[in-house]
């Protein structure tokens, strides 16, 4: 789960649901899915050892939390590849590769942009297909799974209640996971505020919201930024689903948050070793997923997240 409001109960999905899943397997030595790859694949565990190496130098360690940050109130063991690696991860297959986004309510011209384009992005991030599915209106959250913010005043759904009722009874054969993407504001029950996001680590469902990023429709700057915002918690609940837990070495992606400004401190991009549990996790080649993001990022004016993925392509000797 990414991020709460300020003065909720500050729990994360991985902190409610992980406990006994990060090392229920034993590393055997075969790829995600079953299959022996050959040792000099680039997604192999041996390479990727090495391409976290190369990279490290260029990632800023996580200092101490501050009051009022995701860790302070929350610490966590964290994850490192090696234990992902042995943990028995839920990866994509053969017959389970497409991520599904799932478009819940309406939206504005601008709105459905980012769902576009996010769609487009988490499948460079990923290197897996996605789809966007056919809308569902929000009539399929009944009452009973709505509220409005005592306090605030704005109108949430409930995020277990599109997890459990909505999405798994949807769940695609061919779908690795599908994620719902919303304009209304989510909240995870009793004693929270709201949530960007949120995620299960093994039955491949997760929603997640552009409720609090901003006017999309104001103009470009604005669009660029809620686009961003939109990516970032996208791929970070998508990283649960692939049983990756919370960052908690480096200013990562996968960092935990607990409000909008420090879920906007955090980069787009992995550390080295959460990216090398995606590129383990989907079979991608490191070097050529740098450059597409790259590409993706300097086509829709994300200028400081292209440079950063130039800059990793440099340190593994690519352009």
């Amino acid at each position: 789960m990414r991020g709460t409001g300020a003065g909720a109960r500050c729990v994360g999905y991985a902190g409610v649901a992980a406990a006994g899943l990060l090392c229920v397997g034993l590393w055997t030595g075969k790829a995600p899915g079953g299959a022996t790859g050959p040792a000099d694949e680039s997604w192999s565990v041996a390479t990727l050892k090495e391409t976290i190496e190369k990279l490290r130098p260029l990632h800023r360690k996580l200092g101490k939390p501050r009051p009022g940050e995701w860790l302070y109130h929350h610490p966590e063991p964290g994850q490192t590849f090696d234990q992902y690696v042995r943990s028995s991860p839920v990866v994509p297959r053969a017959d389970r590769r497409t991520i599904y986004v799932q478009p819940l309510g309406e939206f504005t011209p601008g709105r459905r942009r980012i769902v576009t384009l996010t769609a487009e992005f988490i499948g460079v991030f990923f290197s897996v297909p996605v789809k966007v599915s056919s809308d569902l209106p929000l009539s399929v959250v009944p009452e009973s799974a709505r509220r409005t913010h005592p306090t605030w005043g704005d109108k949430q759904i409930l995020t277990t209640y599109v997890l459990d009722k909505v999405l798994k009874p949807r769940l695609p054969k061919d779908a690795f996971a599908c994620i719902a993407f919303t304009s209304w504001d989510l909240w995870p029950g009793e004693g929270w505020n709201f949530v960007f996001g949120q995620a299960s680590l093994r039955e491949r469902v997760g929603v997640w919201s552009i409720y609090r990023f901003g006017d999309p429709d104001k103009d470009e700057q604005s669009f660029r930024l809620a686009l961003l915002r939109a990516m970032r918690t996208g791929t970070h609940e998508l990283g649960h689903m692939l049983t990756i837990l919370h960052c908690t070495a480096y200013e990562c992606g996968m960092c935990g948050s607990n409000s909008l400004p420090e879920s906007d401190r955090r980069p787009l991009a992995l550390c080295p070793e959460c990216m090398a549990k995606v590129c383990w996790a989907t079979h991608a080649d490191p070097v050529e997923r740098c450059r597409k993001l790259a590409q993706f990022c300097e086509k829709h004016g994300l200028k400081s997240e292209a440079a950063r993925y130039r800059e990793f392509l440099r340190a593994l000797g690519a352009r």
